[in-house]
């Protein structure tokens, strides 16, 4: 990066919104502002409290809120003992709806490509014929899939597959085509539902996900419908660093 924390502060005052806000929320709109547009980018270093406040001539308390609150908000992420960074943007998924994740990476410019860790037939456990509405012993496929966005891996999709409803599963080749496409023309979903929680990935999911053993995942279990039949279960693993949610209410 070319830009030094000191010049990121040109301009920055004159950016302060004219509106009858708290200074400090003043601040973080600014800075926002900055960060959206793109002139302070991912990974750049981004002038201390003690700079802003000699510059701005503003309260170091009024500074260290809005630098806080914009860490809290992920746009900001602080290194101790090296300064506060401009975060890279996370990847994220519609919360109510179900994309394919290849479409999803490239609508955000960059490349998508997935390694088939597993794919088997088998009849289902008690536990999966449960999930599935089925019988026990019923015929499944099994498939494990370490999706990459721009050669960082960025989700694991463990799938169970109804073999009436997919019967071609496992003849599909996942280097190319997602699950979802697949899915989606022998079988298109009229209805899902998706359980989201937080949890510590164990020590091959660490591996696979090339992350330290204490950071925190996001995990959807979904399962998806085809009029009155399950069609396939899934486990959806993410990174925390790299991977959010999104979900848009209506008035």
């Amino acid at each position: 990066m070319t830009n030094k924390p000191s010049s990121l502060l040109e301009n920055l005052f004159s950016d302060l919104p004219d509106t009858p806000l708290p200074i400090y929320a003043k601040l973080k709109q600014a800075i926002s502002l900055k960060i959206s547009s793109g002139e302070w980018e991912a990974n750049q270093r981004v002038p201390s409290e003690a700079e802003v406040v000699k510059a701005l001539g503003m309260s170091r308390m009024t500074v260290n809120r809005a630098l806080r609150e914009l860490t809290a908000e992920g746009l900001l992420v602080r290194h101790q003992g090296l300064g506060t960074f401009v975060a890279e943007k996370k990847a994220h998924s519609a919360l109510f709806e179900v994309h394919n994740i290849a479409e999803e990476i490239a609508i955000r410019g960059n490349k998508h490509r997935s390694e088939l860790l597993v794919l088997e037939t088998s009849h289902a456990t008690v536990e999966e014929a449960m999930a599935l509405g089925a019988r026990t012993n019923h015929k499944i496929f099994r498939s494990i899939i370490l999706h990459f966005e721009n050669d960082l891996p960025i989700q694991i999709e463990e799938r169970i597959v109804n073999e009436s409803l997919a019967p071609e599963y496992d003849k599909q080749d996942f280097s190319t085509n997602t699950p979802y496409v697949y899915l989606m023309k022998v079988a298109p979903m009229t209805e899902g539902e998706h359980l989201v929680e937080a949890i510590l990935p164990n020590k091959l999911e660490c591996e696979r996900l090339q992350i330290s053993a204490n950071e925190p995942c996001l995990q959807i279990k979904r399962r998806t419908w085809a009029g009155d039949d399950i069609v396939t279960v899934a486990r959806l693993l993410h990174p925390g660093s790299r991977f959010q949610l999104f979900g848009h209410f209506g008035r």
